[in-house]
């Protein structure tokens, strides 16, 4: 698999990685046999980085993984904090981040986090001085070994990637979001800062296995978050209407290589921009993770098809998310 840099953190990953929010909640029941199978698959098909939070499953996911990773030192785990309080920005404080990071260090059974970042706070806390001399304190105190952002609008991605010490951007990118493609890869590549593509498969809608008869279990956010009832609705199918997603995987599906999934198209699309450092799509198995890691073996798509892609986004999707984020 190829490896692309953080700049700022001074180490590679393998440009697919692994999003373990799956593992933890909210899309449905996963077994810790079946997680455990799901991280070992990824790692045996050249994955390095795993993606987590400490609100996942309330500390469920970082556990796993936690459990997981141990005696595998090539492994770099992101977390994010924040999400487990009232988003307030007052509550984006050092002594909140302090227990936080307590916290999310033990159930990942570590010393000093190799990655956290803030996760998606209320705008104002992207600008806010005293919030990244508490990140700053955190790497002094070698709780973290680096810090980064999480967020939802362009404008959060490039407040933060104006501070120095930030080393990274996770921010929804996928065929359905091209908004980051203006301004933020850019921006990012200029500045050193490293670029996590989330939500790469639209929560399942790129991969093409959905029509209009897929139902989803009650505790999956494909089912009780479309409107945006629990969180941001651009975490749930990007933000997307599900028909509108369903017509768009149609008119993409003739643009897929020979033998490739409609999944793995996706995430080929997305690494085909050098400013992204690593896209982290989840899987719920074996079979799911090892056949997203393959995708880095896919040869880059040809300008017509990323013409292609562009043309499918103007004409359904643009006109109903991009000015959103």
């Amino acid at each position: 698999m190829e490896n692309r840099s953080f700049s700022r953190m001074g180490r590679t990953v393998g440009v697919i990685g692994l999003g373990a929010w799956q593992l933890g909640a909210d899309w449905g029941e996963v077994s810790e046999a079946d997680a455990h199978a799901t991280l070992q698959a990824a790692v045996d098909a050249g994955v390095t980085f795993i993606d987590t939070a400490d609100v996942y499953g309330d500390g469920r996911s970082e556990q796993i993984v936690g459990s997981f990773r141990k005696d595998k030192p090539q492994l770099t785990v992101a977390t994010k904090m924040g999400r487990r309080v009232e988003q307030l920005p007052e509550n984006y404080s050092l002594d909140n981040f302090r227990r936080w990071n307590d916290r999310s260090r033990a159930n990942l059974g570590v010393d000093t986090l190799d990655l956290v970042q803030l996760h998606c706070p209320p705008t104002p806390v992207y600008s806010t001085d005293a919030v990244y001399d508490a990140l700053d304190t955190l790497v002094e105190e070698k709780r973290v070994k680096a810090y980064g952002v999480s967020v939802e609008k362009v404008d959060e991605a490039l407040a933060a990637i104006a501070r120095p010490g930030v080393a990274s951007i996770q921010i929804i990118f996928n065929a359905f979001r091209l908004k980051p493609l203006d301004r933020v890869l850019p921006a990012a590549a200029e500045a050193g800062v490293g670029i996590i593509a989330r939500v790469p498969l639209a929560s399942g809608l790129l991969s093409g296995r959905y029509d209009e008869h897929t139902t989803f279990p009650a505790n999956d956010h494909r089912n009780f978050n479309r409107h945006g009832e629990a969180f941001d609705v651009g975490e749930t199918f990007a933000g997307v209407d599900f028909e509108t997603g369903l017509e768009a995987v149609r008119r993409l599906r003739p643009l897929l290589p020979a033998g490739a999934s409609m999944a793995q198209f996706a995430l080929r699309w997305i690494v085909d921009h050098p400013a992204v450092t690593v896209v982290i799509p989840g899987a719920r198995n074996a079979g799911q993770a090892r056949a997203n890691a393959s995708a880095a073996g896919l040869a880059p798509l040809s300008a017509e098809t990323h013409a292609a892609v562009q043309e499918v986004y103007d004409e359904l999707i643009r006109p109903k998310v991009h000015d959103k984020w």
